[in-house]
């Protein structure tokens, strides 16, 4: 918050007395600088900003940064875009295969109401979605998924994204919207190559990608450099964590999000127990070593996880704290500990300024 190093004794008696711990709390004026900041990052590389929701998984924090530029979302399910959709967002992209909610039929329901765009890497996704936007009677907007690094979804080579961009040539109830890139952080020059080779062979086809979308908030570093991209998808940079201080994006005074927890015992000269466990910080190290940074005392280790219990390890600390102190932690991926919480409490100056629901929050599908 503004006084990282210390805090405010007001602010945290207000949080406790008012919500109670553990609390997810975040700074409005580090929100608003974020959001800012990956605006500019974006429109000094000429790209087009998609920023995620799946970090904050609010309407109206999707709204702020639709207002300080972006021109659209990206979701993560279709659930979300669902929500997103009620608050009166209409350019979504949903960077998934969507294979369950094509066959309940939400997919097909959501793009009667507005037109949608999804990803696919494989032709049991492409027929899905046909059949979804044959039931909508509404063309459904379908963009490659190209994997050039990360070893997760995305077809592998031009090849196998041309098969596909062929299939949802072919099909009236498609078009062939463009292309989506996760590149790792050391694997932009594969990205470039792989990107010119295959739009030569959709140009044979007479296909043109209008949307070349480049991913990650790390990936800030390499933005503008897939010549040909047209936008950014990042999520984590509007809160902020752990993982993107490793990365080095962000410092602690960039981290807008930070949960307040009790110490609820001290049974041990050497260690401690916070309220805030696996149900709320999750157990996702994020590849660090521990599970959280605890800004009033640095060198406590959050070291292991029960359900309601995060165990600390003093060993190290010279200043430990004492049952009753309220302690502010950095979760090491901040993503993950938003879907924990119903809300979030918004602060600016060191008072609470409104209570913002995660109404995106547990969307599974």
């Amino acid at each position: 918050m503004a006084d990282m190093n210390n805090g405010t004794d007001k602010l945290k008696n207000t949080i406790i007395e008012t919500f109670g711990t553990p609390c997810a709390v975040i700074d409005m004026d580090v929100v608003e600088k974020n959001i800012a900041k990956a605006q500019s990052l974006c429109c000094a590389a000429g790209l087009a900003n998609r920023p995620h929701i799946k970090t904050h998984k609010s309407p109206l924090l999707a709204q702020l940064q639709i207002g300080a530029g972006a021109k659209g979302i990206t979701c993560q399910k279709l659930g979300e875009a669902e929500v997103m959709a009620d608050a009166g967002i209409t350019d979504i992209l949903i960077a998934t295969n969507l294979l369950g909610a094509a066959r309940s039929g939400r997919l097909a329901e959501l793009q009667k109401r507005l037109p949608l765009k999804v990803c696919a890497d494989n032709p049991v996704s492409i027929a899905a979605y046909s059949a979804a936007a044959a039931s909508a009677n509404r063309p459904l907007d379908v963009v490659i998924e190209c994997d050039t690094g990360q070893l997760r979804a995305g077809v592998e080579t031009p090849t196998q994204a041309l098969e596909l961009a062929k299939l949802i040539q072919a099909d009236p109830q498609l078009n062939f919207a463009g292309l989506l890139f996760y590149p790792a952080l050391d694997s932009w020059p594969q990205t470039q190559a792989f990107y010119d080779e295959l739009k030569i062979k959709l140009a044979q086809l007479g296909l043109t990608a209008t949307i070349v979308s480049t991913g990650g908030t790390p990936n800030f570093i390499n933005i503008g450099k897939l010549s040909g991209a047209t936008e950014h998808r990042a999520g984590t940079c509007i809160f902020n964590d752990r993982m993107m201080i490793q990365a080095g994006f962000a410092a602690l005074e960039d981290c807008a999000y930070q949960v307040y927890t009790s110490v609820v015992s001290r049974s041990g000269a050497e260690r401690g127990i916070v309220d805030a466990g696996s149900k709320t910080l999750t157990s996702d190290t994020g590849g660090l070593a521990d599970f959280g940074y605890i800004i009033e005392h640095p060198n406590a280790r959050l070291h292991k996880f029960a359900e309601e219990h995060g165990f600390l390890d003093l060993s190290a600390c010279n200043d430990k704290p004492h049952v009753g102190d309220i302690v502010r932690i950095i979760p090491n991926h901040v993503c993950v500990s938003v879907n924990m919480f119903d809300q979030l409490v918004a602060v600016r100056g060191g008072e609470v300024e409104q209570v913002i629901p995660v109404t995106a929050r547990g969307k599974l599908v």
